[in-house]
């Protein structure tokens, strides 16, 4: 079976050990989490995960079946159609062509957000693919430091 990628949203309480069963199930089956995201939900009790994983379609659908399991677990959503989005912060030299890496940053829906004397730290704001398409190109300003965020996802 082919391996695919898939995003899943998981509403549940805000609870002090929400975090550690859902890693907790992850890793006891010995399936990957690429990437995890989680903030509460604004005017409730609940938090909103955003995990992206890779599997074939049995292992997908075992994943939110043992999602759905978990006692403070309220809704799995298996994103088909959505919008997603991953922010990537970059640390450049200032000695480095500014100009080149603001028209860069602009391709790629980001910009400049904090420049200093010895640093230029750029934000981007687009589609993981796309992250990884800026990440090889901004590759030849030589970046100092990357620091990734997780995807944050919302149905259409």
């Amino acid at each position: 079976m082919q391996e695919v990628r898939r995003v899943i949203s998981v509403i549940a309480m805000n609870e002090s050990s929400v975090l550690a069963r859902v890693s907790g199930l992850f890793a006891g089956r010995g399936y990957n989490i690429e990437s995890l995201t989680v903030a509460p939900i604004p005017k409730s009790n609940l938090s909103r995960f955003t995990i992206v994983t890779k599997g074939n379609a049995k292992v997908i659908e075992q994943i939110t079946k043992q999602l759905n399991k978990l006692i403070s677990t309220l809704k799995v959503i298996e994103h088909e159609e959505m919008v997603e989005k991953e922010m990537v912060l970059i640390k450049f030299s200032a000695n480095e062509s500014l100009a080149d890496i603001k028209a860069l940053c602009s391709a790629y829906n980001g910009g400049i957000v904090n420049a200093g004397e010895n640093s230029v730290i750029v934000m981007i704001a687009d589609e993981s693919k796309r992250i990884e398409y800026f990440l090889s190109a901004a590759q030849r300003y030589n970046p100092i430091e990357i620091v990734r965020g997780g995807v944050v996802a919302i149905e259409r």
